[in-house]
C-alpha cells in the first residue's frame, strides 16, 4: 500500500534521467483508480501539465523516494499538451491514450477497462476496444479532495487526511480519516466502496454509517504497515466484505 501524502515529492526517473517530482494524482469517481500523476517539473514544460498514466509506473522505491517510469523524456516532451490551468477531458484523454498506445480505461466495466487491473502484455492492448458499456470518467484531484468533511448519519466525524493506493492497481483503497476536531480522536479508515455519495460543491462525503458506529473503528496507525489481518478487522467492524474478494471473483470469471 502507498499512500498519497508519502508519494508527494519523489522523485521520477525517467528512462533517460530526472524528469520531477511528485505533485499530485487524479482519479475517477467512480471506481476511485488512479488514473494520472502530475508531476512538477521545475523549470521544464513549465507551461502545461505533465501527465503520467499509472501504465508507465513501472516501480515505486520506498528506500531511494523515487518512482521509475518507463518513458524517456523526448517521449513526454512530445505528448499531447495540457495547460496548467486547464481541466482534463475526455477528447484530451482519447488523444493522451491514442499518443501512448494504451488501452482505455474507460472503454469497459472493469476498473482498467478490459481488465480489473492494469494489464501490462502490450499483445492484448488492441484487443481492449470500446463497447457499449463504455463510461465517460471524471477527474478529481487529490489534492482538491483532502480536507473534505466526511459526514455520516448523525452527524460531521472528521475531514479526509490522505489516501491508500494499492500499487497493482492504483486503485485508492481507502480515505484516511482524521477525527481530532470533532472529538478526541484518532485516525480511521473508509474505504470508497463504503460512501454514500460525494457533495463537490460542499466539499463533503457522506457515508452510510453512524458516527458512534465510526468512533469505535480500529485505529489507523501512520507508522505501521497495513496489513491483510488490519484490513479483514476493519471491514468485519463495519460488516463489509473486503475488495479482495470482488478483485478474486472478477480474475476467476
Amino acid at each position: 500500500m502507498l499512500e498519497v501524502k508519502t508519494l508527494a515529492g519523489y522523485k521520477l526517473q525517467s528512462l533517460d534521467g530526472e524528469i520531477g517530482k511528485v505533485r499530485e494524482f487524479y482519479f475517477d469517481d467512480r471506481y476511485w483508480t488512479i488514473r494520472y500523476l502530475v508531476a512538477d517539473t521545475g523549470s521544464w514544460l513549465t507551461d502545461r501539465q505533465v501527465l503520467i498514466s499509472p501504465y508507465a509506473m513501472v516501480g515505486v522505491s520506498r528506500a531511494e523516494q523515487h518512482i521509475m517510469v518507463d518513458l524517456t523524456k523526448k517521449q513526454i516532451e512530445s505528448s499531447p499538451s495540457l495547460s496548467s490551468d486547464e481541466p482534463i477531458s475526455k477528447q484530451f484523454e482519447t488523444y493522451y491514450y491514442g499518443y501512448y498506445g494504451y488501452p482505455t480505461y474507460w472503454a469497459s466495466p472493469y476498473m482498467w477497462g478490459a481488465y480489473p487491473y492494469i494489464q501490462t502484455d502490450r499483445e492484448l492492448w488492441n484487443k481492449s476496444i470500446l463497447n457499449e458499456k463504455a463510461w465517460d470518467p471524471y477527474l478529481r484531484s487529490t489534492h482538491e479532495v483532502t480536507g473534505y468533511h466526511i459526514q455520516a448519519t448523525d452527524g460531521a466525524i472528521g475531514h479526509v487526511e490522505d489516501f491508500i493506493l494499492e500499487e497493482e492497481t492504483w486503485a485508492i483503497r481507502y480515505l484516511v480519516i482524521d477525527t481530532r476536531n470533532w472529538w478526541p480522536g484518532k485516525k480511521i479508515l473508509i474505504s470508497p466502496q463504503w460512501i454514500d455519495r460525494v457533495s463537490w460543491n460542499e466539499s463533503k462525503v457522506f457515508v452510510n454509517l453512524s458516527g458512534e458506529t465510526i468512533k469505535q473503528s480500529p485505529e489507523y496507525q501512520e507508522d505501521v504497515p497495513l496489513t491483510r489481518d488490519d484490513e479483514t478487522r476493519l471491514h468485519g467492524h463495519y460488516h463489509r466484505p473486503g475488495y479482495w474478494e470482488a478483485v478474486a471473483k472478477e480474475l476467476a470469471s
